[in-house]
């Protein structure tokens, strides 16, 4: 007899802030709090219930796990610490609570994020332009546990696999918050420009801007790999680790394509990721997808300057203000995109800063090939661990 994940976990409260806190402030965490790759909830925010968005409704307690519940955030999955006992989460998470004397958190956390695990909800999720899974469907998932004191053991050594791999993340973190102090060091802050910097739009900076393909992508068949906004991370970095791929007619491939300089923005996600924007610095031609806008600039603009403005603390702050919600989705369009008001410095100094962050990008092939490792290193302790936890029930679902 197959058991599910609903038989290990205890109810959650489901509460208005208004409530519970009155007029106090409280802490709310949304996807945004949490940092996909280091597993943790890093931003969560201070609000008041006046100010509290209408999807604020659980309250989470320490041990908790929760797990995103929309594409491409599946993978998005965190262990609530002590801290944040009492706080609010979104709806936009599942909230899983252990029952701690037939389940390890540890153990929970780790199975929630294997791969298997955001595999199956993968396949099991619904809805044709912003995929997603109910809490029903995270806790009817196939979950046949050992005892507590071999989920522990696990637990241990998943622990230690997982720590090497945020250590190598962490390092390449730094590297990015590296090229942010650069960035407000040669530019200043954008709401306040205390250089006396031009004002324009970006719109002043761009020479083109087009949609990607809506060409049916596959998982291995297709003459060029294609990014999809899963590719973009919120910092402005590249994940590559699933790309698909897709055959484009030869006449209208360049209209598709990405190249070397190329400034990629995300139009289309939740609210809190909307306008994910990054720099493409590869060789290689990779197709773009619809959910992209493929942005290259004129003799006034360089591409990396407008991604270190739009990966900044102000530039995210404008795109969350610009974002239209539609149907759970949001949206900023390519004309709106361009509409963004920006500083124009001077060119040289635009290319002075890319220069900086091409070189330092340049280093992160030793960090990136060492976090590569780690993730190679956990996966197959994953595997050995989950692989085969609730597999054959899994098969028939």
């Amino acid at each position: 007899m197959s058991t599910t994940v609903q038989s290990f976990v205890l109810p959650v409260q489901n509460a208005d802030p208004t409530m519970v806190f009155g007029e106090a402030e409280f802490t709310y965490v949304d996807i945004s709090a949490v940092d996909r790759g280091q597993r943790k909830i890093v931003a969560p925010q201070e609000l008041t219930p006046d100010t509290a968005p209408s999807r604020a409704r659980q309250v989470l307690a320490a041990g908790d796990v929760i797990v995103s519940t929309v594409r491409p955030g599946l993978n998005t999955v965190a262990l609530v610490p002590d801290f944040l006992n009492g706080a609010i989460a979104s709806t936009g998470f599942c909230v899983l609570r252990p029952n701690q004397a037939r389940l390890d958190k540890r153990f929970l956390f780790h199975w929630v994020s294997s791969e298997s695990t955001v595999r199956r909800l993968v396949q099991q999720a619904t809805g044709a332009t912003y995929p997603a899974v109910s809490d029903k469907v995270i806790k009817s998932q196939p979950f046949s546990p050992p005892g507590l004191a071999e989920q522990q053991r696990i637990a241990t050594i998943l622990d230690k696999a997982e720590s090497l791999r945020r250590k190598r993340y962490e390092a390449i973190q730094l590297v990015d918050e590296l090229l942010r102090s650069v960035f407000n060091d040669m530019f200043g802050d954008p709401s306040a420009n205390p250089k006396n910097f031009e004002l324009g739009t970006i719109r002043d900076l761009v020479a083109s801007a087009n949609y990607g393909t809506s060409e049916k992508a596959s998982e291995e068949i297709g003459k060029y790999p294609i990014l999809r906004m899963n590719n973009i991370t919120y910092e402005g970095g590249w994940d590559f680790s699933s790309l698909k791929y897709v055959d484009l007619d030869s006449a209208t491939a360049h209209k598709y394509l990405a190249q070397r300089g190329d400034l990629l923005f995300n139009r289309t996600n939740s609210k809190e990721l909307v306008g994910k924007t990054a720099v493409y610095m590869r060789d290689e031609p990779m197709a773009i997808a619809g959910y992209l806008v493929r942005v290259r600039m004129n003799e006034r603009g360089n591409s990396h300057y407008v991604s270190g403005y739009l990966n900044s603390a102000h530039g995210k702050r404008v795109l969350e203000a610009r974002a239209k919600s539609i149907v759970g989705m949001a949206n900023i369009n390519a004309q709106e995109m361009q509409d963004i008001p920006l500083l124009l410095p001077p060119i040289e100094l635009q290319d002075k800063y890319a220069r900086i962050v091409e070189a330092v990008h340049a280093r992160l092939d030793t960090h990136q090939a060492f976090l590569r490792e780690a993730v190679a290193l956990q996966s197959a302790l994953s595997h050995k661990f989950f692989g085969s936890v609730g597999a054959e029930e899994a098969e028939t679902c």
